[in-house]
This record gives structure tokens, C-alpha cells and sequence, in this order.
């Protein structure tokens, strides 16, 4: 079969090991260097010119250029909304091997891209996909094509070797409950954070998701001069129906010039970021030397030492999750007394707050256990109840 094609070489398994197996086998096995063109065997080429604009789009350091969607931690398709995964479809994407064999290989033959995909978001790497629309439109069935017709007769079918159906019938009610959850997380905001908002400041919030609290804001407070940051640029575009200015960075890679056009901001909020941050205290510290006299900082912190968490912790369960306290994007953990002196060593001092206790009948079996071994300790035990009891801290900060 190959013989006839000068360097082609063909690999052939005496079974069907199907998609995503068969391109991580490869990746580990073939010694392959530098862009790396992955091919469905149900691409059919229609004209030449395809493999060029892959690689215009391919940037040194970049994961891959091809088709990119949004897709729930399952690998299914779904509209767009904040948190959702970017995902390379593999039946024609351009890759460059030495990043792809920085994260997890392949898997399964369904959505075979999930798990590199889903390493990537949680990394907060997804600009390291390049989303090329004719290829996006290519690789879909019943569309019109440009480069390529993806005629979707792969070997799966022909062997009897997809075997989903159930799986995927229990995972369409998975997807409608992600979905809802999704968008009303993507609407949501903290009461608890905008009551400590001062009225009539210039408003920068780090993070700002699709607007949600930029909007309960100025509904509040009337029309407010209401900037955000957002290190997801489709968040971003969304958040700029409700702020006067969105930009899409992040913010812990900002100069110090860049830093210093800012100094107009006399309301810095943070609603759950400085734990996904790689040095939050540094960016406190650099937000203090161009905060105006009159500023302060706005923010909610998870708390670490939570009932939950020191309960999971103590019988070997610490496991991360897509949200909550154990979100496994978190970077950085707080307890109360660690987080006022990561403000007090940045040059602030707490001038309003308290902890968010919610109705959680589960935490009355752990906190004797957390009583007891507080007095083992030595330490005030109280005081080790009371700091188990918040899901999480709101802070006002000022400069000291």
C-alpha cells in the first residue's frame, strides 16, 4: 500500500486500536520532530494549500493550529460560556510534537483530545491553540468546504468497534445539567463582595468573567466608569456589554509601566482570582505602589482551612475538582490568618470584611474532631472552630 509513496511508511496494528490510541502510540513511538500534520483517514484533500496555512498559523511553542470548539471535561460539544474547554478536533490539526508530549496523550477514541485539552485549560494554556475557521468548518459534516471534506466513514464504523451508545445516552443528561450550571455560574456574582464596593469609584476588576458584577454594580450604583481584566478573551467580549473597558492579559505579566497607567483605578476588585494567581502577593504588593491614597482592594478568598477541606485531608482524600474550594485551577491556598498577612506585608490594611458561613449540617461530625486535635495542640480551640466554619473570606483593603 505504501510502497508506491517515496518516505511514507505504514504502521500497521493487527487490530483497531482506534483514534486516540493510535495517535498517542505514535507520538511515544515514532521518534517524530517539529510540526506534525494528524489526518483522519476520512480527510479528503479537495485542494492544495491546506497544509501551508497550518503552518502560517502555527506558532514555536504553540500546541497545535486546526478547528478548535468549546467542550464540556466530557469532550462533548457545547456553546460557548465561561469555563468551557477549548478543544483542537484532531481529523486535521497541525501539532508541534515536543509541546504535545508536554501534556497527557490522547485517549479513547471518542473526543480522543480531551485529556491534553482539558490539561491545557486547567493550565490556563488554551492560547496555545490556533483556531483556523476553514478548518473548524471543514472537519463538520454537511458544511462547505474549503481545503478538505472530513466524509466521516472512519474505521470505527467499518469494524463495529464504537461501542458509546449507552455512555454517551447517560452523559446527554450530564451535559443538560453542566450546561444550566454553567450558565448560572457565568451570571452569577457575590452579594457579598459588591456590598463592599464603595459607590463612585473607578471600578478595575481582575477577572471579571462575562460582567456579572460589573453589571450588578452599576445597577446599584448607577452608571459607574467599570474596567475589567479577563485572561479568557471570549469571557472578555462578553464582559464588554457591561464595562466601559475590557482587555484580555494577564495581569501577573503586566510591566511596570503598564501597572502605572492604571494608577487612575481607585477600586482594584479581586472575586475569587488570588488563588488562581502564580504570586499573588507580588501583584498586591506592586498594586500598593500605584494605588491613589484614596483606593482600595476588593476581594473574596476561598478559605483552605474549611471543615471540608481539613476532613477530606485527614483521611487521604484530597482530590481537585472543576469548582469550590478544591477547584484544581487554584494555585495558591489561604487560611484567614495567612490572607490578612499577605495584605499587611503588601502594605494594606483590613478595613471592612468578614467570613461567608453557609447552612452546612455536615460540618457538626467534624468539628469536634477539629476541637480536639486543636487542644492536642495547644492551640485555642474556638478559635480553630470558628476558622473551620467559612467557605470563604470578603476583604476591603486600604493602603496602610
Amino acid at each position: 500500500m505504501a510502497a508506491g509513496f517515496e518516505g511514507v511508511q505504514l504502521h500497521a496494528m493487527e487490530y483497531n486500536i482506534h483514534h486516540g490510541p493510535g495517535m498517542a502510540w505514535a507520538i511515544q513511538n515514532l521518534g517524530l520532530t517539529g510540526p506534525v500534520l494528524f489526518m483522519d483517514t476520512d480527510i479528503v484533500v479537495l485542494r492544495a494549500g491546506f497544509i501551508e496555512e497550518l503552518l502560517a498559523a502555527l506558532r514555536p511553542g504553540d500546541y497545535g493550529a486546526g478547528g478548535v470548539a468549546y467542550v464540556n471535561r466530557d469532550g462533548f460539544d457545547i456553546e460557548y460560556a465561561y469555563g468551557a474547554i477549548a478543544y483542537l478536533h484532531p481529523p486535521c490539526m497541525l501539532c508541534n510534537v515536543e509541546v504535545m508530549r508536554e501534556y497527557p496523550m490522547p485517549i479513547k477514541h471518542g473526543a480522543p483530545m480531551v485529556a491534553p485539552m482539558r490539561a491545557l485549560h486547567d493550565a490556563g494554556k488554551s492560547d496555545l491553540l490556533r483556531n483556523l475557521p476553514w478548518c473548524a468548518n471543514d472537519v463538520l459534516m454537511g458544511t462547505k468546504k474549503v481545503f478538505i471534506d472530513h466524509i466521516g466513514q472512519g474505521t470505527s464504523t467499518r469494524t463495529g468497534g464504537y461501542h458509546l451508545e449507552e455512555w454517551m445516552a447517560e452523559m446527554a443528561e450530564k451535559r443538560k445539567r453542566e450546561a444550566a450550571e454553567m450558565a448560572a455560574r457565568a451570571g452569577s456574582y457575590n452579594p457579598d463582595l459588591l456590598n463592599l464596593m464603595p459607590a463612585g469609584r473607578k471600578v478595575l476588576e481582575v477577572g471579571c468573567s462575562t460582567g456579572a458584577l460589573a453589571q450588578a454594580y452599576q445597577q446599584k450604583n448607577g452608571q459607574a466608569d467599570y474596567w475589567g481584566i479577563e485572561f479568557d478573551p471570549k469571557a472578555a467580549e462578553i464582559a464588554k456589554r457591561h464595562c466601559q473597558q475590557v482587555t484580555a492579559l494577564d495581569v501577573e505579566g503586566m510591566s511596570d509601566k503598564e501597572l502605572a497607567e492604571l494608577s487612575t483605578r481607585n477600586c482594584w476588585v479581586f472575586g475569587d482570582v488570588l488563588e488562581h494567581l502564580r504570586d499573588p502577593w507580588r501583584l498586591l504588593a506592586r498594586i500598593r505602589k500605584v494605588l491613589p491614597p484614596d483606593g482600595c482592594v476588593v476581594a473574596s478568598i476561598p478559605n483552605a482551612q474549611h471543615w471540608s477541606v481539613q476532613a477530606k485531608l485527614a483521611i487521604g482524600d484530597f482530590r481537585y475538582t472543576d469548582g469550590g474550594l478544591m477547584d484544581r485551577t487554584h494555585l495558591r491556598w489561604f487560611t484567614r490568618v495567612t490572607m490578612l498577612e499577605m495584605f499587611q506585608n503588601a502594605g494594606f490594611r483590613i478595613e471592612a470584611g468578614g467570613p461567608r458561613i453557609f447552612n452546612e449540617p455536615a460540618r457538626d461530625r467534624a468539628l469536634p474532631a477539629i476541637r480536639m486535635m486543636a487542644e492536642a495542640l495547644g492551640i485555642d480551640p474556638q478559635q480553630a472552630v470558628n476558622d473551620a466554619l467559612p467557605l470563604q473570606y470578603v476583604v476591603r483593603a486600604v493602603p496602610a
